[in-house]
């Protein structure tokens, strides 16, 4: 997404440029071919005079994930460089980008948004209204039409997805047995159908929503989905949830990351999770305070998640880690309507929890595919066992 959106910006500004030249710096690079990186560049370039260059030993200054686009004319001189850097969800960040961030929200933390809620007797989506405006709704309308059409894709679609893992689609399997089971069977199965059938498109390169990230993106619409068709959830009510959870997703981005190549998996697929709880508890009944709780949990327990997956392809670990963590977000927020919404640690403390963890963890358990279970997988173990 991001490596797109970046090419289309510099194609727009380089219109009549005769060549380019695309650099991948770190992660990004070790993991590209993997992740269609390449592709995206060409088709946001619409151009067939484009070359890309791999540098996976080499990080750019301000994130794992660095690109250096330039531009030539017929003689070969340069035309325009752009450094830019691809920060999770399709968001770019460059030099100048830092600066010109516009401020929406007045909040900067979880804490400063429930004492707001506590002083107006509104829920986290009502600020969403007074701060994007009414058009907003129009705007999520549209993500959680796209977030359905992946369900209902992925859920049809059956074979082999792309690459050299060979990984046969499931989604299709687990919501037909979830549909011949009773209680909780058909309950989970079901979560683990939606979620497998959006992370099963988005590895297929069709269109899903990023929530926050590809990788992640099959947990959120899997918890609305279920919640609306098991529980009778109007649709004005789903596009409220989907304003918490982006209140929740926009909180962690802002205070840490949600870029697997800069804090781990636990940046993609516990704000995911987070995300998805604290929706589910909102649409479940839960106050400001059990929303909270549920987000916080969601965090929390994917602390420590590393990104390694295998070939670069974002397909195991990552398809599997949407199904769980769809459940997990349900498990989180009905922890929460149990509870009365007080508890030891705060969403606020957990997200920079995690930021700094990521910063701890090896650069090879950050979206490089040289560490964890992309290193291990089919490998000879039997000189560990010594």
């Amino acid at each position: 997404m991001g490596p797109y959106n970046a090419a289309k910006i510099f194609k727009k500004r380089n219109l009549f440029a005769d060549k380019y030249i695309v650099t991948l710096f770190g992660s990004i690079a070790a993991t590209g071919i993997g992740h269609l990186t390449d592709h995206a560049i060409n088709t946001g370039l619409d151009s067939d005079k484009c070359e890309i260059l791999w540098k996976k030993g080499k990080e750019l200054p301000l994130h794992p994930n660095g690109l250096i686009f330039e531009a030539f004319d017929t003689k070969g001189t340069l035309l325009d460089q752009w450094i830019v850097y691809s920060v999770g969800g399709g968001a770019l960040k460059d030099t100048n980008y830092q600066n010109d961030i516009r401020e929406i929200y007045p909040f900067k933390s979880m804490s400063e948004l429930l004492e707001i809620c506590e002083n107006d007797g509104k829920s986290f989506w009502n600020y969403v209204e007074d701060y994007e405006g009414r058009e907003i709704w129009q705007y999520l309308g549209e993500v959680l039409k796209v977030m359905k059409e992946s369900i209902d894709r992925g859920i049809e679609a059956e074979g082999v997805l792309p690459g050299k893992l060979n990984l046969r689609r499931k989604a299709a399997h687990y919501h037909i047995k979830a549909a011949q089971t009773k209680l909780f069977l058909e309950k989970s199965g079901t979560i683990f159908s939606y979620a497998l059938a959006v992370a099963e498109e988005n590895a297929s390169g069709n269109l899903i929503v990023t929530a926050p990230t590809c990788g992640s993106a099959g947990v959120l619409p899997a918890v609305l989905f279920f919640i609306k068709n098991f529980y009778n959830v109007s649709g004005e009510k789903l596009l409220r949830a989907l304003a918490t959870a982006g209140i929740i997703g926009n909180l962690v981005k802002s205070n840490a990351s949600i870029s697997g190549a800069e804090v781990g998996c636990q940046g993609e697929i516990g704000t995911a999770c987070a995300m998805a709880a604290g929706a589910a508890a909102q649409l479940l009944g839960g106050t400001p305070h059990q929303i909270e709780y549920a987000a916080e949990m969601g965090m929390e327990h994917h602390l420590g998640l590393t990104c390694d997956p295998i070939m670069g392809l974002v397909q195991i670990p990552c398809i599997e880690r949407n199904a769980i963590a769809a459940v997990k977000a349900m498990d989180c927020a009905s922890y929460a309507l149990f509870s009365d919404g007080r508890h030891t640690v705060s969403f606020d403390e957990v997200v920079f929890t995690m930021a700094q963890t990521g910063r701890d963890m090896k650069k090879s358990y950050r979206e490089t595919s040289e560490g964890g279970l992309a290193v291990f997988h089919k490998k000879n173990l039997n000189e560990y066992y010594d």
